[in-house]
């Protein structure tokens, strides 16, 4: 079985990439990072430190690169049998056409075989929103033929991929946290559902999708923004302040309530999984910055992420959401010179103040009693 990976990257090398190569999947990566395509292709293996409890080292092997911008991976999506992302959601758009083209060559060749697609992104329903781009560059002649052909299988992962450290020699080798997770629709495969150790099927993908968006995404944001209020460099020492790690359980539970209310999940059973997503917070292997964490504050801040989507739950029920309401007030503290969105936000800031600000990005009601308590609360801060 082949697949074709796009995003040679952390995440692309420590999650996706090894989990299939750990199948026995003839993984090719498409990156446009030309020393990083070279060495993959000539090295064809890697390293990943795998940290939890201890720490070891795999080698994952079966691997090559191509430049994703050359014809080599047209080529490549002629014949195979997968393809997978782990680019960002901005970049899908920008790859969109390349499997577009790809596509249209493999139909072309007469290549009549089922073909999967899965983005595996940090966005709610991913794939179908990128095979809504790709169907914009495919030739309507060929949309029937995808239809029947070509599986676009959304999916919902979780696992921590920190930046390498830079004093790390081997450009290629890469850390991750041991726990990880890849839910996939069933629904939406064509052909045979590949086996895949560590990718598992569901036939109710959204319960999953919004369980790691609200726990893992929301705690790992809200710690974030409160870590760097108070100076923090990492989420590990952000976790491990008592205030705040007291505050990030709430900010989870109050958004784990919207979860058991929405999709009947056991009570017991998600706090014991907010509880795991704290010690991965706090694994002593893992250096992950907050300002990692906390770039692109406008994108974290829409409707549909891992703040304010969690919020309009707690709306929606009518449960508590004070915490949700502070970490939201904290994002609007969140500074950082190197990111231009960051910098996007306070310039808004500065120019019409925090509700019209905070009604532009999140689509919140500005007069509502939500943003009068978000303004209370930034005000505090």
């Amino acid at each position: 079985m082949k697949a074709v990976h796009f995003g040679a990257g952390n995440i692309g090398r420590g999650f996706i990439g090894k989990l299939l190569a750990d199948a026995n999947v003839a993984v090719t990566f498409a990156d446009v990072d030309e020393p990083l395509v070279d060495q993959l292709s000539h090295d064809q293996s890697y390293k990943v430190k795998v940290v939890g409890s201890e720490c070891k080292i795999d080698t994952v092997t079966h691997v090559t690169a191509v430049n994703s911008a050359s014809q080599d991976v047209i080529d490549q999506i002629i014949h195979t049998d997968m393809v997978t992302t782990a680019v960002g959601p901005n970049v899908l758009d920008i790859i969109a056409k390349t499997i577009a083209t790809g596509l249209t060559h493999r139909f072309e060749s007469g290549n009549n075989n089922p073909l999967n697609i899965i983005a595996c992104e940090n966005m709610v329903r991913g794939t179908t929103h990128l095979k809504q781009e790709i169907y914009k560059h495919l030739n309507s002649i060929y949309h029937g033929q995808a239809d029947e052909l070509v599986g676009f299988v959304d999916s919902a992962v979780d696992r921590i991929v920190p930046p390498s450290e830079a004093a790390n020699d081997d450009p290629l080798e890469v850390t991750v946290e041991s726990f990880s997770e890849w839910i996939v629709d069933k629904q939406q495969f064509k052909g045979d559902i590949p086996a895949i150790e560590g990718m598992e099927t569901t036939d109710n993908l959204m319960a999953f999708v919004e369980r790691k968006l609200f726990t893992l995404n929301t705690g790992h944001i809200v710690t974030a923004y409160l870590g760097a209020l108070k100076g923090h460099e990492t989420v590990r020492d952000a976790i491990e302040d008592q205030e705040i790690y007291d505050q990030v359980k709430a900010a989870m539970q109050e958004s784990g309530e919207v979860l058991v209310r929405r999709y009947g999940f056991d009570r017991d059973m998600h706090n014991a999984y907010i509880d795991k997503i704290l010690s991965r917070f706090a694994n002593p292997y893992l250096r992950d910055e907050i300002d990692r964490v906390g770039r692109q504050p406008i994108r974290k801040l829409g409707a549909n992420d891992r703040l304010i989507k969690p919020l309009l739950g707690t709306m929606e029920y009518g449960v508590e959401n004070s915490t949700l309401l502070k970490g939201i007030a904290a994002a609007f503290k969140y500074t950082n010179d190197t990111d231009p969105q960051a910098i996007e936000l306070q310039a808004s800031l500065k120019d019409i103040g925090l509700r019209p600000t905070l009604a532009k990005y999140t689509g919140l009601d500005a007069v509502g009693e939500e943003a009068k308590q978000i303004e209370a609360l930034f005000q505090s801060l």
